[in-house]
């Protein structure tokens, strides 16, 4: 990877809006074949990606091929075929709210890139995180500046050296640097900004596109909880949740981070971790190839802090090997107001906390706005505050999946499994609140990009028909224009059965 110098980033914005202005990148065959060179990029260089990313996070090449580089080649060909429906301009002329008389005003909505769009990627999942912003932008028609992650050092420079032999250098331009480089990136103006990565730095990226008013989106992640019912299946929920875990050794924005249980399940749940972990790695973890480290020294003595900060049990795991910065999948009994429950661990620990029962898992998920529900309110910790970027529950009563879904806030809310929503690309992706907002994957991430620029055509000859708003105003004018809605007839409704036929 190589710096970008700093005098040149305001060269990149330049162009990148000197780009836009020719309309070079509206063409739909010419955003259809970017959009498969992306495809052709990554298939052609596949064992590249899959290296760079080993030298960076000891990602095994599976999880590679499996979590991000074949979903973007899959994604990239599907959004290169789908494009001219996504584009397509819509008709609203048979819209059944459009008054008769306004069809010959030929209502439309043409989907109409922002401009020159910037995507920051973070250093966790950096092919996906970085290709999937990359495919939508160019899909909706920008310019691009895509700003890399620093620490992942051997995929940017594979990256920065890559996209110039495959994309259009003159609407695609990659940044890397850190600090000083992306400071001088959010001083420019740009036409869009998609961001993935914490609370922390979106507060930074979004006080700098208030500046200039620019549009966001931004997906934070937070801490993500499991909510297990104690009548589920504790071996099967305990493999899917380690599962969920233990991908990219919890170093995921959907990692399940904290799993609410109750007293009479707590030790049937954690015995069945125990011997799941052990299926996965018969051999340990620390040594395994089908395990990732921690990204760097500085996460690694983060999550070692907090182990041993933490007032809770350690009931499994906790070993570490600091030379390749591997920490075990950790599970750990605490109790409310402990450090793990404070913020995203952002690593291989599993947080278990108990509750008296479901509707307490409920409520201390909810505390932010618990005060307008109608059952207790006790225990509640105030530090958790945030609405969740998803949502797990294992169960299969129907009654409590709807409660959890009345009584909760979450971007997601996926029953009976964890980290999988991530493989189905017909569902919109994004949190709300503190864990983002925005929503991606395939046409959604399309749509960030674009904006529904709207068309009327009004007659010449309509001018007998529409005089009447013309001053002086009239009496007359008044009975034909306002009155009749004034008289129109509301329908009837309750607060119990709304409409009312």
């Amino acid at each position: 990877m190589i710096d970008t110098p700093l005098d040149e980033i305001p060269k990149i914005n330049a162009s990148l809006h000197a780009t836009f202005a020719t309309r070079k990148t509206f063409p739909l065959a010419w955003r259809q074949h970017q959009l498969l060179q992306i495809a052709r990029m990554l298939q052609e260089n596949h064992k590249a990606f899959a290296d760079a990313i080993y030298a960076d996070l000891g990602k095994p090449a599976f999880e590679v091929y499996m979590t991000e580089l074949n979903l973007m080649i899959d994604r990239a060909i599907i959004s290169a075929k789908r494009l001219p429906e996504w584009a397509a301009v819509k008709n609203l002329e048979n819209h059944p709210d459009l008054p008769a008389h306004q069809k010959a005003w030929k209502p439309r909505v043409a989907p109409t890139p922002k401009g020159a769009a910037l995507v920051i990627s973070p250093w966790n999942y950096p092919l996906i995180l970085s290709i999937q912003g990359t495919i939508g932008a160019i899909a909706a028609g920008c310019t691009l500046c895509l700003k890399l992650s620093e620490v992942t050092f051997n995929y940017a420079g594979l990256l920065q050296d890559l996209i110039p032999k495959y994309l259009d250098q003159d609407a695609v331009k990659v940044v890397c640097g850190s600090v000083p480089e992306i400071t001088k990136v959010l001083e420019q103006k740009w036409d869009h900004i998609f961001y993935t990565g914490n609370g922390t730095v979106a507060r930074i990226i979004a006080a700098a596109a208030a500046k200039h008013l620019t549009p966001l989106t931004l997906e934070l992640g937070g801490k993500s909880p499991v909510i297990i019912d104690p009548e589920f299946d504790m071996e099967l929920a305990a493999r899917r949740v380690l599962w969920g875990k233990i991908n990219n050794c919890g170093q995921v924005c959907v990692s399940p981070d904290y799993a609410l249980v109750t007293p009479s399940s707590t030790a049937a749940f954690a015995e069945n971790l125990k011997k799941a972990c052990a299926s996965f790695y018969p051999n340990g973890s620390l040594k395994s190839d089908s395990y990732t480290r921690m990204i760097n020294m500085q996460h690694f003595n983060r999550i070692k802090s907090l182990l041993e900060r933490t007032q809770g049990k350690v009931l499994m795991g906790g070993g570490m090997d600091e030379k390749e910065r591997r920490i075990e999948p950790t599970v750990v009994l605490v109790k409310p107001g402990d450090v793990l429950l404070e913020s995203e661990t952002f690593g291989p620990i599993l947080t278990l906390l108990e509750v008296e029962d479901m509707r307490a898992a409920c409520e201390y998920i909810s505390a932010q706005f618990v005060l307008c529900l109608p059952f207790r309110q006790s225990d509640l910790d105030p530090s958790r505050s945030d609405h969740p970027l998803v949502l797990y529950l294992f169960t299969q009563n129907e009654q409590l999946q709807q409660d959890v879904r009345k009584l909760t806030m979450s971007g997601n809310l996926i029953f009976n499994d964890t980290f999988m929503q991530m493989d189905v690309k017909v569902l919109p992706f994004g949190g709300v609140g503190e864990s983002g907002y925005g929503r991606q994957v395939l046409e959604n991430t399309f749509n960030c990009f674009t904006y529904e620029r709207t068309t009327l055509e009004i007659p010449v000859d309509v001018e007998d028909k529409i005089h009447l708003r013309y001053p002086p105003y009239t009496a007359h004018a008044f009975e034909v224009e306002c009155a009749p809605t004034l008289n129109v007839q509301i329908p009837e409704s309750s607060p119990e059965g709304g409409l009312v036929a």
